[in-house]
């Protein structure tokens, strides 16, 4: 199966140069088209970057984010969990629970035009609702999985699935949402949840998945 994990690693001044003042918090934060536009170059950084071991995890205890333990664990969890749903109800993006892990799976039809990796702009207020959560609770790792149907060739799927996972991750990154705590993976056509013969079946496996774990 072919899949590559990437650490997203971002550099500040991919953004630096293109930040924007929110008018609503008086914040300073990366523009929604620069946070799509900054892909090839954070791609160029982080492409072949292997994501293994406790890199995140330590990169993170080590800049002083504190990691959860005993019973703070599933509480902590059950707080992001309520606010995702919360944030997310009607949107289009299932929120689903499994142990300590949380994960949102986001349609590409909601996400991204055919055949592109720019997430779309009617999407934009979605991803700042879950990037608003992640910063609350900052206490989790930030795993974002791409994926398509079986339409077109290996490759193209692999590379598609990869590019809108890491599109996903750097908008993400771009709203304040700490880039050590991220990894993103390639699934391409590998792992379907639903029947490709079908275009429901398609539908439903053109998808990103953003899965949060705790950092114990």
């Amino acid at each position: 199966m072919k899949t590559k994990t990437l650490i997203a690693v971002m550099m500040a001044g991919v953004f630096a140069a293109a930040c924007t003042t929110d008018p609503y918090t008086g914040q300073q934060k990366v523009s929604n088209t620069a946070a799509g536009a900054g892909i090839g170059a954070l791609a160029g950084a982080a492409l072949g970057t292997l994501a293994g071991g406790n890199d995140r995890r330590n990169a993170l205890i080590g800049a002083g984010v504190g990691a959860l333990a005993g019973g703070l664990v599933g509480a902590k969890m059950d707080q992001n969990e309520a606010e995702l749903r919360a944030q997310l109800q009607g949107t289009g993006v299932s929120v689903t629970r499994v142990g300590d892990q949380i994960m949102l799976n986001m349609p590409s039809d909601i996400t991204f035009n055919v055949d592109q990796d720019a997430v779309k702009p009617g999407f934009y207020q979605v991803l700042n609702s879950v990037a608003l959560v992640l910063r609350k609770y900052n206490q989790t790792l930030v795993d974002v999985y791409g994926h398509t149907d079986s339409t077109g060739s290996d490759q193209h799927n692999f590379d598609l699935s990869q590019r809108r996972a890491l599109a996903v991750a750097n908008y993400l990154a771009g709203q304040g949402v700490d880039q050590r705590r991220f990894a993103v993976t390639g699934f391409g056509e590998s792992r379907p949840i639903a029947s490709n013969g079908t275009e429901q079946g398609r539908a439903q496996n053109r998808r990103v998945e953003i899965q949060l774990s705790p950092l114990t």
